[in-house]
């Protein structure tokens, strides 16, 4: 995962958390956002997507060889 992918899932779990701790998003669409969240920061910090596996995806710049 490349570093600007990772800034954006915090950037987006950090909304997100603010929209629900100000109550202004509620009931299950803020839990389910909540959750959302919370999943976007631990693959921020571990530097993996789970889903982007099976897809081939890859976000990370490529290293130059020498």
């Amino acid at each position: 995962m490349g570093n600007s992918d990772r800034i954006i899932r915090v950037i987006v779990a950090i909304v997100a958390a603010v929209l629900y701790f100000t109550e202004t998003v509620t009931g299950t669409l803020g839990i389910v956002l909540l959750v959302v969240a919370a999943i976007f920061l631990l693959t921020s910090f571990i530097s993996f997507c789970p889903l982007y596996a099976p897809f081939g995806i890859n976000t990370c710049p490529a290293k130059k060889s020498e």
